[in-house]
């Protein structure tokens, strides 16, 4: 990369750095939206030990399911967990720790830890096993868990179009975790649809400024439908 240029040539540069037992944001709501390639590339690396952060955990042969087919995820940090029975399994045998969320206070977790905030209270899972260890605090009459914040060592995440000085757009329902996850890694790496020159992008219409962003690489999407349902001739 040179000066301001964060576009990367492969995989294996844009994922440089990236070790076992870090933590990892992957952007992505179901199969909507998520780096595909960069996640495909991390099962040929030699890592293990990874704490996932991400709304869930994809499906049994796709998106992070594969990562945890290769047992290369130890925690899950997560909000959903519903459509992956290897997922399901380790979980119910103890292999995999899975830390669940409300999905509120993940997304919100996510965007305090890109923003330099420590924690925040929620009054979402008082008097649940959400709150068990936590600070408790009753403000106005109504009681509330201190949530402490999420970043991690690297964030992945899909955009739809980046500028080479990592200025990104996501389009439509991808604008899910993928926006706040790409402040709150110490190393963000986009994978995108389409890269154009500095200065092509509207600024009206930049949803992440290029500042969060580390690395930018040219991606191939397959963009499956998780759950196909057919109306009956």
């Amino acid at each position: 990369m040179a000066g301001l240029n964060k576009v990367v040539n492969n995989y294996q540069e844009a994922l440089a750095g990236l070790s076992s037992d870090m933590t990892i944001m992957v952007g992505g709501f179901g199969l909507c939206g998520i780096p595909e390639g960069l996640i495909n590339t991390m099962t040929q690396m030699p890592i293990k030990g990874l704490t996932a952060i991400s709304n869930n955990a994809g499906v049994d042969d796709f998106g992070l399911g594969l990562l945890l087919q290769n047992r290369q995820i130890k925690t899950m940090i997560a909000s959903y967990v519903g459509e992956n029975a290897e997922f399901e399994r380790q979980m119910l045998s103890g292999e995999l720790e899975v830390i669940l969320t409300p999905q509120g206070t993940l997304a919100e977790k996510i965007r305090a830890g890109g923003a330099g905030i420590p924690a925040f209270f929620t009054a979402t899972g008082f008097g649940t096993p959400v709150a068990e260890g936590k600070e408790t605090r009753t403000i106005d009459g109504r009681n509330y868990v201190l949530e402490p914040s999420l970043s991690a060592d690297f964030a992945l995440v899909k955009a739809w179009k980046a500028d080479t000085m990592g200025n990104l757009v996501f389009r439509h329902t991808a604008a899910n975790f993928n926006p706040m996850m790409a402040t709150a890694g110490k190393v963000t790496v986009v994978e995108v649809e389409e890269i154009v020159a500095a200065g092509e992008l509207d600024p009206n219409h930049i949803h992440t400024p290029g500042i969060y962003v580390d690395r930018v690489i040219q991606g191939q999407f397959e963009k499956r439908i998780e759950q196909r349902t057919i109306k009956a001739g």
